[in-house]
Parts: structure tokens; C-alpha cells; sequence
């Protein structure tokens, strides 16, 4: 047993936390200035690890799944916690994109001479110790751990309970990795016990942690927000909305909100509220709500909803401001691109909204106005994703407007620093 595990047993929190921060801050300065080629070095080998350790890994998972089930979790959130084959070697291939993406430490950003002859560089810089506070997908072991040691930052992480088991299983192969690099075990470290007063010594040490990325429901996020001194990085709910326009293609307009509420109802991508254009209701909104209808989503709709289908259940005000994770979606008639909108104003949660259309003015209009991290036309909302965005993983869809907002990859993980270099000047 480690000294820091002996620390939790002993219930003593405070101090194991601290001890974990303090081997983190001294990890990032290493991690700081090491080379690419070692970050990328230990990223393949824990991807490698990874694989040769699916056994273990999946039995972990099994522990987890399991004791989720005996806690009553909804299909959707045993969906997010449940690995298999397919998703383990989903997270090796994650690692090892991570690893092909240029280093983003070191990058000149801007360059400038003064009259005076100062040279100004603009230069991407980790931003040090970061703070991963998640509940349930075990995945997100993986890949907040490699997109922090891509961008030179030390990593705790504190996942949730219900995947105590897999989180650790997967952090060996970490361990594999750093190892083989060479670099510190310190760079990536597992909050080794499920106390919640774990998280609450996490949230005072902003003189150890530089920034904390939630990850999970309303009242862990409430929770972290009200109580953190550190920063935050803040990963809200996914209340996202698919527009469907008078001028959309009927039969891409059934696929695309077929696709983005049901190909994984548990996702934060997911669409839990379809808009149709009131003036298509009786055109493409029967095809629209049968589709997901005959998907096996429940539909909760407005009474111009429910007069297109008997099987549509009435909405009341709560619906329209669901994250249901769920085979449920909320579906209402607007009037045109405008109304959409105002909807989406009052009711999202600025994660990632889409207008399906035909209509060039229409899709303009929307994706200028609509405030949301991640706007999109044509295409399903469930491409909110790090990895779909070409930027190998993600560690949360940030909803906020300052420093990093939409999927929080390597570059969102660094700040900048000023270079200036004279050659003796002196301010008059």
C-alpha cells in the first residue's frame, strides 16, 4: 500500500491531498521542459499497455457495472460507465492520435520589434497542475490524462465512485507509459479513495492546483462552483437542440435528429430538444417524430406535436429544460429561425445547438446568433466531441466564454508567456 493510500485509509484527506498536489507541482515543472518526444514516447506505450491489458481492464469494469446496477443506475448512465473491447482499444487509439498531434508547448503565437529594438515573442506555455473532478465514463481516465501530459501539465484526477475499479485499471497502464518515458508517476495521478472530502480539499488548494475541469451532473457542478477557490474550467449540461427548418431535406432532416438523440443517449452531445418550424409541422414533422418514435425514444411534445402522432406524450415546463441522458426527447414548434433562437436563448445551456436547412440566409442567421460553444448546420449534434474535431480527445465541452470554451484539448490546456529580448535598453 502507498504512503498517500495509507494517508485515506487513516482518514486523514487533507493530508493525502495535499502530498498528491505538492508531487504534482513539482511533476509539472519537469514536465514543463520536457520534449516532445518523451510525452509522445510515454502516450504510445500507455497505449500499448492498455491493450495488452484488456483483460484486466474489462474485469475491472465488470466490478463496476455490476455494483452500478445494484445501485439502481439508469441504462443510460451503466451505458457510460460500461467498457468493452471496442472502447478500450477506442482509448488506445485516442492516446496514440493525441500522441501524432504537434506539441503544442513552445509554439510562438505572435512576434513583434519594438522601434526601440525590444523582440516581443507571444509563447505557449502549460498552464501547470490541472484538476479533473468526473463521474461515471472511465474513458475519461485515459484522455484527460494524455491531453494533459501532451500540453505539459501535471494531472490529478478524481473520478467518480461507480467507476472506482475501471479508473484504476486504467491508470496502471498510465503508470506503464510514464515509466517507459522516463517521466514522473507524479505526472498523472488517481485520487485513491472515494471519500467526497477528496473533492473538497481539491477545491481549497489553488496555491497547489491552477485550474479544475467538473465533469458530471447539476449538483456536482453547483457543488464545485459554489465551494471552489481554484479556477474552473466549467463542463455544464448538455441541454442541445436540433432546429429542424422549414427548408430542410426531409429525408436528411429525419436521419440527422434520428442520429443525434439516439446513436448514444447518454453523451453530453446528445439532442434532448428537436424544433421544428411551425410552418413545416404538418410537412416534415410527422416523418420527424415517427422516426424517433419508431427508434424507441419517447417523445414529449407541444400540442402541435402531439396532434401528429398518438403516441407522443404531453411536455410540461421541466421538459424543455431537461438533459434527460436518456431515450427521451422534448420536441415543440417555433416560429421560423427566430423562434428557434429565442428558445434556445431561454432555455439551453450553451453546449451545442444545430439548424438543419436548405436556406443559406436561414443557416447564417442561426449560426451567427445562436451563443453556444459549438453551433452547427447540417450535421448531428452528437460530433461534439474532441476526437471528431480532430483533436484527438477532449477533457469537457467547456460552456463557458473565458480562456477555453467548446472541447478542451491540448492547446485549451496551455496559457502564454511574453519573451522580450533587448540588448541593454534602458525606459526613458
Amino acid at each position: 500500500m502507498t504512503a498517500l493510500a495509507k494517508e485515506a485509509q487513516s482518514g486523514n484527506i487533507a493530508a493525502m491531498m495535499r502530498a498528491l498536489a505538492h508531487g504534482a507541482k513539482t511533476a509539472s515543472r519537469e514536465l514543463s521542459q520536457a520534449s516532445g518526444a518523451a510525452k509522445d514516447s510515454a502516450l504510445r506505450a500507455a497505449a500499448g499497455a492498455l491493450r495488452d491489458n484488456e483483460a484486466e481492464i474489462l474485469a475491472a469494469n465488470v466490478k463496476d457495472v455490476a455494483a452500478g446496477r445494484q445501485k439502481g443506475l439508469s441504462a443510460a448512465m451503466v451505458d457510460r460507465l460500461t467498457l468493452n473491447r471496442e472502447r478500450v482499444a477506442a482509448m488506445a487509439r485516442g492516446l496514440e492520435d493525441i500522441a501524432a498531434l504537434d506539441d503544442p508547448v513552445g509554439a510562438v503565437l505572435g512576434e513583434w520589434t519594438r522601434p526601440n529594438g525590444l523582440l516581443i515573442q507571444r509563447v505557449r506555455v502549460p498552464i501547470g497542475v490541472i484538476g479533473v473532478i468526473y463521474e461515471s465514463r472511465p474513458n475519461v481516465t485515459a484522455d484527460a490524462s494524455a491531453l494533459c501530459l501532451k500540453s505539459g501539465n501535471a494531472v490529478i484526477l478524481r473520478g467518480g465512485s461507480e467507476s472506482f475499479h475501471s479508473n484504476h485499471a486504467i491508470m496502471a497502464c498510465l503508470g506503464v507509459g510514464l515509466a517507459a518515458a522516463g517521466l514522473p508517476a507524479a505526472s498523472v495521478q488517481l485520487v485513491p479513495t472515494r471519500d467526497r472530502d477528496a473533492v473538497g480539499a481539491m477545491l481549497k488548494m489553488d496555491d497547489l492546483i491552477d485550474v479544475i475541469v467538473p465533469r458530471g451532473g447539476k449538483s456536482l457542478i453547483a457543488r464545485i462552483t459554489a465551494e471552489s477557490k481554484v479556477p474552473l474550467f466549467k463542463h455544464l449540461e448538455g441541454i442541445c437542440h436540433t432546429y429542424v427548418d422549414k427548408n430542410a431535406d426531409p429525408a436528411r432532416a429525419r436521419d440527422v435528429v434520428v442520429n443525434a438523440k439516439m446513436r448514444r443517449t447518454g453523451i453530453c452531445g446528445a439532442t434532448e430538444t428537436v424544433l421544428i418550424d411551425a410552418a413545416a409541422a404538418q410537412t416534415l414533422g410527422p416523418q420527424i417524430v415517427s422516426g424517433l418514435l419508431d427508434a424507441g425514444c419517447e417523445v414529449r411534445g407541444d400540442a402541435a406535436v402531439r396532434a401528429l402522432d398518438p403516441r407522443v406524450r404531453t411536455a410540461d415546463a421541466a421538459d424543455w429544460d431537461s438533459e434527460y441522458l436518456d431515450a427521451i426527447v422534448s420536441v415543440k414548434t417555433v416560429e421560423g429561425v427566430d423562434g428557434a433562437i429565442a428558445h434556445i436563448e431561454e432555455h439551453g445551456s450553451h453546449h451545442t445547438d444545430c439548424i438543419l436547412t436548405e436556406d443559406a440566409d436561414a443557416a447564417e442567421r442561426f449560426l451567427n446568433k445562436v451563443d453556444s460553444a459549438i453551433v452547427m448546420l447540417n450535421a448531428s449534434t452528437q460530433y461534439a466531441d474532441g476526437g471528431e474535431f480532430g483533436m484527438g480527445a477532449e477533457i469537457g465541452i467547456a460552456t463557458g466564454k473565458l480562456h477555453a470554451r467548446g472541447p478542451v484539448g491540448v492547446e485549451q490546456l496551455t496559457t502564454f508567456k511574453y519573451l522580450v529580448r533587448g540588448q541593454g535598453q534602458c525606459r526613458p
